[in-house]
């Protein structure tokens, strides 16, 4: 591959997912691929071939990947989502003894993975999926917490496509209060757009990802769009003789058409960045610092968190953020709660509501792990008997919310393969399976 190609996986893709160096993949499991293990940039200095650096800008091939989910300040530019400066809320957390019971409880859990009929256990589970970080809250309270490979309690870790989420949100909550209106079309509110495909479609389109707009994520194609964005955002120099768009907000002027808006569901990850201009313009504020001053500074977060910027010092909203997995852990029960976390209201009930409804199921096609599911709002529904909802990333990032059992449940993971339908025939139903032992508690 090409140095553009890798290097810009983390500003253009990061949340989309690129993974080489598959044949390892078959051969390394969790405990093998794990970053200590591996000597990842360990030693001073580390030995030649455990260097992991940027240009060489292959970080992002497994196994690099599970050491660098964790470092990516260290590889590209980003703007800090500040915490503030006042004291964190602590988590609610059992005694000691009650905690590692809960923890034994939990890891001896069995369930039957889709298309399967062994069991497995919980705790299998977390290997099969190279986990980094499992966190699970119940009833407001942290029931399970655990960390592996590159990931300590006080570190931070790349969400991908969570991100995504946190955008949505943001335009949901700005929604609510009547400072963003979801009908106009998206020249109404950015008239640079004009002679771009997004120019006709609404914001709410925007928001749901069901623009008719041309964007190829085939990984395989070297004339794919996504590598055109990714020289776009990549915030190094620009190679001698390129005269393509220069940044994110450049790209999206030049989206060419494909459908029409408003018929189906495409997960393009332009739209998320499409999102967070839109955001940008009606507020005056970056997508950082909106995320700063309505969710990390109020929900009593103990981590600043970051995200990756394009050469122009644009955040990436469709994938670029880094965060804890506490923190993390904090914005699901935002979520569960319906915009109150520590006795304090951050955003209308309404907004959750919104998105728990999820979008319209007919528009919804393939995700064969997530059928019957819906998009909204830069939010997976998946319509099931619990109400579930989700924040998904690939390598395994999550935050699932369910309703009914009261549990928010957040995992940051480095799987070798990006996309989510590899994970979810074993995440799913032992998500399912906490869910259903929680509420016999």
């Amino acid at each position: 591959m090409t140095l553009f190609k890798n290097t810009v996986f983390a500003g253009a893709a990061l949340g989309v997912g690129l993974t080489v160096g598959m044949a390892r993949a078959e051969t390394l499991d969790a405990r093998q691929s794990d970053p200590r293990v591996m000597g990842w940039m360990q030693g001073f200095p580390p030995p030649a071939d455990k260097i992991i650096t940027q240009p060489d800008s292959n970080y992002f091939s497994f196994p690099k990947l599970r050491w660098s989910v964790c470092h990516l300040r260290e590889f590209l530019p980003t703007e800090e989502i500040s915490r503030g400066i006042g004291a964190p809320v602590p988590l609610d957390y059992p005694s000691p003894a009650a905690f590692a019971e809960m923890r034994a409880e939990i890891d001896a859990l069995t369930f039957v993975p889709m298309n399967s009929d062994a069991e497995m256990t919980w705790d299998e589970s977390l290997y099969a999926n190279y986990t980094d970080g499992m966190l699970i809250l119940h009833k407001g309270q942290v029931v399970y917490e655990r960390y592996f490979g590159c990931l300590e309690e006080d570190g931070k870790h790349a969400i991908m496509s969570m991100t995504k989420s946190i955008t949505g949100l943001l335009g949901e909550i700005l929604v609510a209060e009547g400072v963003l209106d979801e009908t106009p079309l998206v020249r109404d509110l950015i008239p640079e757009i004009e002679g771009s495909a997004f120019a006709s479609a609404t914001v709410r389109e925007v928001m749901d990802m069901t623009t008719g707009v041309k964007y190829s994520e085939d990984y395989s194609d070297p004339e794919a769009d996504i590598w055109l964005y990714s020289r776009a955002a990549s915030p190094l120099p620009k190679p001698e003789g390129y005269e393509g768009p220069d940044g994110y907000w450049q790209y999206l002027q030049q989206v060419q058409p494909e459908g029409a808006h408003g018929e189906a569901f495409h997960y393009k990850t332009i739209n998320s960045d499409m999102l967070g201009w839109i955001i940008s313009r009606v507020t005056g504020q970056s997508v950082t610092e909106l995320a700063s001053e309505r969710l990390w500074r109020r929900m009593g977060a103990e981590q600043d968190a970051y995200q990756t910027v394009d050469g122009k010092g644009v955040p990436f909203a469709g994938g670029g953020v880094t965060a804890g997995l506490r923190d993390l852990g904090r914005l699901g029960m935002l979520m569960l709660n319906q915009g109150e976390i520590n006795g304090t209201r951050l955003f209308p009930a309404e907004v959750v509501r919104r998105i728990a409804a999820g979008g319209d199921p007919a528009k919804f096609a393939g995700f064969p792990t997530l059928e019957g599911g819906s998009y909204t709002s830069q939010w997976w529904v998946f319509h099931n008997p619990h109400g579930a909802f989700a924040a998904r990333g690939v390598h395994g990032q999550t935050i699932y919310v369910d309703p009914t059992a009261e549990m928010v449940l957040v995992r940051l993971a480095s799987y070798p393969k990006a996309q989510n339908g590899f994970i979810d025939p074993t995440s799913l139903p032992a998500y399912q399976a906490v869910a259903e032992y929680l509420m016999t508690r």
